[in-house]
Formats: structure tokens, C-alpha cells, sequence
């Protein structure tokens, strides 16, 4: 099979720009998580992030996040074409400061829970997801 100099250049142009993507959609999650903190340090644990170590269908994941004394908690898919998955919102009325909901994965991928702690402080867990059949573009 012969390629021709634009064929090759094609192809290392497209090979290029495949190891760069993981790379972006990483930095769209960190961009979403600066701008939900202001940019604010984040400590990793006190929030409780349930999701299954694997995932029959990534159409219905379901999820729990929880952090005591949490005025919000924003949820992330790191891997999806569209990161941002929920933020819940607990006014002082609030019995519990946790939420359970589904979500659609693409692949597997990290699942993010930042909370937003009374004291203005915030707080991290991320959870591997394993997707064995496709949801949202998969």
C-alpha cells in the first residue's frame, strides 16, 4: 500500500491529535473545578462518592455523593463530550446533605464529586468507573 506525502502527513496529524484529546479533557475538568471553587485550594477526601467499581451499561450509572456541612456539590465525568453532570444545592433546611441520582458514562472514566463545605473550604473524591457496554457516544 502506498501512501501518498499528504496521506502520511493525514495520518501523523490525526495520531497526534489523538494523544493530545485525554490530555484536554482532563484540563476542561480541572478549567470546571477552578471556576466552581474560585480557584481556591481543594482537599482531597470528606466527601463520600459511591459508584460501582464496574458498570454493565454506561446508559444508567448510579451514583451517591455526600459531604456533612455542604452547601454544594458539583458531580463531573471526566471522560464524557460533556463533563459537567449535576451540581446539587442544600439550603439550611436541608435534612441531609447528600443526593443520589443516575448517570450516563461513554467509556470508562473518572467520576468527580467536589463539595463546597459551609465553612467555604471545598473538598474532593473522584471514583474509577469501568463501562463495559457504551452510553453517550460509545
Amino acid at each position: 500500500m502506498d501512501f501518498t506525502r499528504r496521506e502520511t502527513l493525514a495520518l501523523g496529524a490525526g495520531a497526534a491529535l489523538m494523544t493530545v484529546l485525554p490530555f484536554r479533557a482532563n484540563a476542561a475538568v480541572d478549567d470546571l473545578i477552578a471556576e466552581f471553587t474560585g480557584g481556591a485550594a481543594v482537599a482531597d477526601g470528606g466527601v463520600d462518592l459511591t459508584a460501582p467499581e464496574i458498570a454493565e451499561n454506561g446508559n444508567t450509572v448510579p451514583i451517591t455523593v455526600g459531604a456533612e456541612g455542604a452547601t454544594a456539590i458539583m458531580v463531573l465525568a471526566a471522560g464524557n463530550p460533556t463533563p459537567p453532570v449535576a451540581t446539587f444545592k442544600f439550603g439550611p433546611m436541608a435534612g441531609a446533605q447528600s443526593a443520589s441520582t443516575r448517570i450516563r458514562l461513554a467509556g470508562t472514566q473518572d467520576v468527580v464529586a467536589v463539595a463546597q463545605l459551609a465553612d467555604g473550604s471545598f473538598a474532593r473524591a473522584s471514583k474509577t468507573v469501568k463501562v463495559t457496554i457504551g452510553g453517550c457516544g460509545g
